[in-house]
Order: structure tokens, then C-alpha cells, then sequence
């Protein structure tokens, strides 16, 4: 028997996901009109910006003033690789942070020259200065079901790292496919054991498009129990530091599909169309 939420909460990525891997340079005022447009639309979680060095993710230089000119709805995420970047982010005035690490070592050294567990344990301290303050911290779990150069991950390594994670205090797991080639039956089995494992966790879900299945993903996904998804309006987006990973799901595609299930998400779809359609002559949709 198909067990379906009656609602799914939707965390678009596309400010920070889906604008950082944008080779031209989309000016402030353009993400700003963007992420108004989404908040009209209805979405109460989103990834703003993230408190990166301009050196590695020039796209993503206006952090502090994406920060200061929003309105303030609902959860608004900042991703933040390291200590310094939280503390941007804290003066900036972020109430929920993002950190990330790849199961896959290899992607990590790739990414931020660290092994997982040297990541890991360079975030202990910092979080926990996070959580002290309030701040709501969401660990995003990189390449959970495979590694564009490791491979198949084992489920063992992707638990224990959701673990370290949620053993240290942290609200949310995004447990990510970050190179888009888990299938639905993969799906399905992560998050039955995340959802059984983490019960008082926020689980969500993230999947890129590669292989075409990341709706199919989505699916397996809420069958297991989830109900909050990353996603990407216009499917904008991908991993500067993952060779053939493609764009987010896109986020319409995502809540045409809830919707014609008769499952809420609160969004607007043609507010929703009407944003991608402003946003589209300014990136490479």
C-alpha cells in the first residue's frame, strides 16, 4: 500500500545551490528580485546565500548584503564551510546555518582539502558555538549515495556520518545525491534507515537530475517517511566540485507532481513560473 504525506515542506536551494556554479556573474539586485519572487510564491524555507571566499565561489561575494536586504521568512539558510564563514554569517545576521560534508573523502579533499573526518571534526567546536547562540543548524550530507570518484558509497559510512552529526546537537539532515545517479529503490532504502535511526531529526531529502530520476527519488523518498525536499527553481544549479553532476530538480517540477497528488506544499505554481521566467535571461537555464 503507496503511504503518502498529506503536506511536504519545500527548501528551495536556488539563491545559493543553483546560482554558485553560474559562470557569469548575476548581479545583486537580480538574486534579490529572485528570492522575493519565491517568498511570494509561497516558500517559507530557502538557502539564501552562502559565506564562502569570493576566491573559490566568486558568485557568491554579495553574502552580506543578500543577508541585510531580504525579508525575514520563515527559515533562511547560509551555507558556511568553516568557523569564519559562521562568524560572516553571525554579523550578517543568520539565525539558521548550513555546514557540509561529503561522506566520500576523496570528495572532500577535492572540495575543502580534508579528509571526512577531519571535516567533521573541524566543525565540532564551531556548531556547537552555533547551537549555544540559538542558531539553527542543518548538516547537508554530500555524494550519500555515490562519489564521482569513489563510486557507490556504503549505507554504513552515510549513517555513521548522520550520526556524528545528530550526536552533536544538529536540527536537520539534507542527505544529498549530489552527482544524480541513486535510484529509487537506493532512495527508498537511505531514508527508511535515516527516518527509523533519526526520528526526532528533520530528514530531507536532495537530489539532482543527472540520470532523469530525481522525481522518482522523490517518490521512493515519501514512501519512506520524508517530507521536506531540496530543490531548485528553473533546476538551476550543480556542484562546482563534482565532474557531470547536473542541476538541482527543479523546484516547479517538483510541486506540479505534489500537487497533481493532491499533496500540499503552500506554493503558488504560477507565482512560481512567473520568478523562473524573470530570473531566466540573467543565468544559464
Amino acid at each position: 500500500m503507496i503511504s503518502l504525506p498529506n503536506k511536504v515542506t519545500i527548501i528551495e536551494v536556488g539563491p545559493r545551490d543553483g546560482l554558485q556554479n553560474e559562470k557569469r556573474n548575476v548581479a545583486t539586485e537580480h538574486k534579490l528580485r529572485y528570492i522575493k519572487g519565491l517568498q511570494k510564491a509561497g516558500v517559507k524555507e530557502m538557502e539564501l546565500t552562502s559565506f564562502v571566499s569570493p576566491k573559490w565561489v566568486p558568485q557568491m561575494a554579495d553574502a552580506a548584503d543578500i543577508m541585510t536586504s531580504v525579508e525575514k521568512i520563515g527559515r533562511q539558510f547560509v551555507l558556511t564551510p568553516n568557523a569564519r564563514g559562521m562568524e560572516n554569517a553571525i554579523a550578517a545576521g543568520a539565525e539558521h546555518v548550513a555546514v557540509f560534508v561529503g561522506v566520500s573523502s576523496t570528495f572532500n579533499q577535492k572540495n575543502i582539502n580534508k579528509t571526512t573526518d577531519q571535516a567533521v571534526e573541524q566543525l565540532a567546536e564551531p556548531i556547537q558555538q552555533l547551537l549555544s547562540k540559538g542558531i539553527f543548524v542543518r548538516a547537508c550530507i554530500s555524494t550519500a549515495f555515490y562519489c564521482p570518484y569513489e563510486g557507490k558509497q556504503a549505507i554504513e559510512d552515510v549513517i555513521h556520518l548522520c550520526r556524528t552529526f545528530v550526536e552533536m546537537g544538529v536540527q536537520e539532515l539534507s542527505v544529498a545525491d549530489t552527482i544524480g545517479k541513486a535510484s529509487p529503490l537506493e532512495s527508498y532504502t537511505l531514508f527508511s534507515l535515516l527516518k527509523d535511526q533519526f526520528p526526532n531529526t528533520l530528514i530531507t531529502a536532495h537530489f539532482h537530475d543527472t540520470e532523469k530520476m530525481a522525481l522518482a527519488n522523490i517518490f521512493a523518498a515519501m514512501q519512506a517517511g520524508v517530507d521536506r525536499f531540496d530543490s531548485s527553481a528553473g533546476g538551476l544549479g550543480g556542484c562546482p566540485f563534482a565532474p557531470g553532476a547536473t542541476g538541482n530538480v527543479a523546484t516547479e517540477q517538483v510541486v506540479h507532481m505534489l500537487h497533481r497528488m493532491s499533496i500540499e506544499t503552500g506554493i503558488d505554481e504560477n507565482v512560481l513560473q512567473q520568478t523562473i521566467k524573470e530570473i531566466r535571461p540573467y543565468v544559464s537555464m
